[in-house]
């Protein structure tokens, strides 16, 4: 069997940014053959990401990118199983990477992420090379790209949760401002036209049903109704919230100030929708103890 060096082990590293110890196996498989080592990791890499691909992957990070002249703009959830991996800065750049790669090439759907390609490569063969690597299920899971009416702004809270906004007539420290109040808050819409009727008429009937086993006269249940509509749609609704820096002044009142219009946000949080597979770590102790 030919000598596995060092040296070799580190060249193989520097082509493929597969771990050390991978690196070292694929060549004693391949008999110190590099080309054959190099065939052999991404194989196993393509292997570990077919394995990978069948886990929940609901921890990851939320990731924005907007142009120079804040007219272009993306924000895009990125799936990983744990938290571990969501921190690791090789996965932190992809996500970011993608971001970018989002609105310089102006794509719409996520279905054709995997096919863009970044530095000649696509999307997928990075996002399977670095499962590969990892060792965990990494799903780009959705975006939005953004071509702004005003100029945009985001805000990333710990990388667990993203903002995006289109204003316009702003500055960047209302857009900034406005751009953390949404995280704080989490409005549903700007106003009630975004909110949808059966959702507004669902909670006027629950409000009146309250009213009439509380004993309330007949004649005052509609008024009762509309004031706990109206309360539901202000803690709901961008506008009409009081801003988190100054609760005396809405955010409404505070755009009027300063002649600013919002046309669009969005909000990411990470996971939100997806289903966690929860352990019972006790029971797995006790199966293992068995077997």
């Amino acid at each position: 069997m030919a000598e596995i060096t060092a040296s070799m082990v580190m060249a193989l590293r520097s082509q493929t940014d597969a771990p050390m110890m991978d690196c070292k196996k694929a060549l004693t498989e391949a008999d110190a053959d590099m080309v054959r080592a190099e065939e052999i990791l991404r194989v196993r890499f393509g292997n570990k990401a077919n394995k990978a691909a069948g886990r929940i992957a609901a921890e990851g990070v939320v990731s924005s990118f907007i142009s120079k002249d804040s007219k272009f703009g993306s924000l895009l959830e990125v799936n990983s199983e744990t938290d571990f991996c969501a921190k690791n800065e090789e996965f932190l750049n992809f996500t970011n990477k993608l971001a970018q790669t989002i609105v310089e090439q102006k794509l719409k759907a996520i279905d054709n992420l995997g096919t863009a390609e970044i530095d000649n490569i696509t999307v997928e063969e990075l996002r399977t090379q670095l499962v590969g690597k990892i060792g965990e299920n990494i799903t780009p899971r959705r975006f939005v790209n953004l071509s702004a009416k005003g100029s945009l702004y985001s805000y990333i809270h710990g990388s667990k949760l993203g903002v995006i906004l289109d204003l316009e007539s702003g500055n960047e420290e209302l857009g900034k401002d406005i751009a953390m109040h949404i995280a704080a808050t989490k409005p549903k819409a700007i106003d009630k036209t975004g909110i949808d009727p059966e959702i507004i008429e669902t909670e006027r009937r629950v409000a009146t049903e309250k009213a009439k086993e509380a004993g309330k006269p007949e004649e005052m249940l509609t008024k009762i109704a509309e004031g706990s509509v109206n309360k539901f749609l202000k803690e709901i609704t961008l506008l009409n919230q009081s801003f988190v820096k100054d609760e005396k002044v809405t955010i409404e009142t505070l755009l009027k100030n300063n002649n600013a219009t919002i046309h669009s946000f969005y909000i990411y949080i990470v996971g939100d929708g997806i289903e966690k597979k929860e352990e019972d770590f006790a029971a797995e102790v006790a199966a293992a103890s068995k077997g």
